[in-house]
């Protein structure tokens, strides 16, 4: 029971590296409009889960970046 719980957790666990290289991916299919281009794309009908998973985390990488350097 536990490790089917536990392996449901990791699934949904993205790597930092992951979210750097789906960023700069994104950046580069938006001309750098990072975080529209991830609501762009989340929007999109038919999203995999673990793509949808992806993006809500390039999204809150990118706002807590936003925060952090003071909303530039």
């Amino acid at each position: 029971m536990f490790s089917s719980l536990f392996g449901g957790l990791r699934s949904h666990w993205i790597a930092p590296q992951e979210i750097r290289a789906e960023t700069w991916a994104l950046g580069g299919r938006h001309f750098g409009r990072v975080l529209e281009g991830a609501r762009s794309e989340l929007s999109a009908p038919g999203l995999p889960v673990r793509r949808a998973i992806l993006l809500k985390a390039v999204i809150r990488h990118q706002r807590a970046l936003n925060a952090k350097n003071g909303g530039r």
